[in-house]
């Protein structure tokens, strides 16, 4: 075990060392790291990995008693992530950051005995599909948990613009949109920007090697379905081509009005089955259903709409994607965050129980949503709303 801690932790350093990404994700700064068991979960590709490495990078501890792990390093297939925990901690490790946690076995009793039993700190990232919460081993009161979102339009116009800009509560948008939205034109154009973030915008790997982005976010929902949910999941290996299969067929919708015995019908999928792999493919930031009401506890209710997560998924996965279902995921993705979505009486979304919005272009109206004092239009294409009517980008900068 020590030769392996040793070639552990020179892999470690040598990553540290070399790691410069300095710009901070929205989650960094509401992460406390001082917990013992800290968990950030997510979606891949939006910047778990690279939160992790900052706050090793910025500790003033020495490089050896602090330790970078992926679960899925061919290093660990012999041994546990408990024992090397114990070793790391015996020799005087303080902080033990593991990656991909979802793809260790049984994991859960794993973060258990490591917090009852060592003193170490511990950080890990996983997959946004697996159940913490309700794990064998309650990590839900040991851990604190983060579930986290990929980049809103404020922080890729960050990225882009080397400008700061702050976020807004979805009561000071409703409120002053037209005072926010002019103040932030007096430093960008964000129209300038905005069909780029909608294609592109939501991971930051974007910003590595955007020439080849479609291909690497296609291939990351890839490894999401034949990778991750398998490991978190039992799922057959023939229904793993099924559920791409359901996952391009949203690519034609305008968006998908759900009929399960249709969709089972044209997936193969049994409808028992369905329920669950749209539920999977929505905990793993793949899909985005839209309930008429809460589910409780429950899987088996039907949505009545199906959108893919986020606009960039449509610009990847589908050739010819509705501009109103882009513009709706869009607004799903921001809201999905902080606020309770639902399919509306009236309007495109139901937001908290209290608000309605309508989605379109800049010329839409409010035949839809007339005479609803808590209904408001959300318009692509403008800059400055008036009254009820906000321009559809200031959503992006919900966080």
């Amino acid at each position: 075990m020590q030769t392996l801690l040793d070639t552990l932790l020179e892999n470690s350093t040598s990553l540290l060392s070399r790691f410069s990404i300095m710009y901070r994700r929205y989650f960094v700064e509401r992460i406390d790291f001082s917990q013992k068991l800290v968990g950030i979960i997510g979606a891949r590709g939006i910047g778990k990995t690279t939160a992790m490495m900052q706050h090793l990078k910025a500790s003033d501890l020495p490089y050896d008693k602090k330790l970078y792990i992926s679960a899925d390093m061919i290093e660990l297939a012999d041994t546990t992530l408990f024992d090397v925990a114990k070793a790391f901690a015996q020799r005087g490790g303080k902080v033990l950051a593991i990656d991909e946690i979802h793809k260790s076995p049984s994991f859960e009793k794993q973060l258990k005995n490591i917090y009852d039993r060592l003193d170490i700190r511990v950080i890990f990232s996983g997959s946004s599909a697996i159940e913490l919460e309700h794990a064998q081993a309650d990590l839900s009161r040991r851990a604190a948990l983060y579930r986290v979102q990929g980049l809103s339009f404020r922080e890729f116009l960050e990225l882009k613009t080397s400008h700061r800009f702050d976020a807004y509560t979805l009561d000071a948008l409703l409120r002053h949109h037209s005072d926010i939205a002019v103040s932030l034109l007096r430093k960008i154009k964000p129209l300038e920007y905005f069909d780029e973030y909608l294609a592109y915008g939501y991971y930051p790997f974007y910003f590595e090697h955007n020439t080849l982005f479609f291909e690497r976010l296609e291939a990351t929902v890839n490894t999401v379905i034949e990778v991750d949910l398998p490991a978190v999941f039992s799922i057959r290996y023939e229904h793993v081509v099924k559920l791409k299969k359901l996952v391009k067929m949203l690519c034609s919708s305008v968006p998908y009005k759900v009929n399960m015995s249709q969709l089972s019908d044209k997936t193969g999928i049994p409808r028992d089955k369905l329920y669950r792999y749209i539920d999977y493919l929505s905990r793993a930031s793949v899909l985005q259903p839209l309930y008429a009401k809460s589910r409780g506890d429950g899987i088996f209710v039907k949505p009545e709409k199906l959108y893919l997560h986020n606009s960039n998924l449509y610009r990847a996965l589908c050739h010819d994607a509705s501009v109103g279902t882009v513009r709706e995921s869009f607004v799903l993705a921001m809201l999905g965050l902080s606020h309770d979505i639902r399919y509306p009486r009236v309007g495109d979304v139901e937001v908290d129980n209290k608000v309605y919005f309508e989605i379109g272009g800049r010329k839409k109206g409010y035949a839809q949503v007339k005479d609803r004092s808590d209904a408001y239009i959300l318009a692509d294409g403008i800059e400055v709303g008036v009254g009820h009517k906000l321009p559809l980008w200031l959503l992006g900068f919900l966080y």
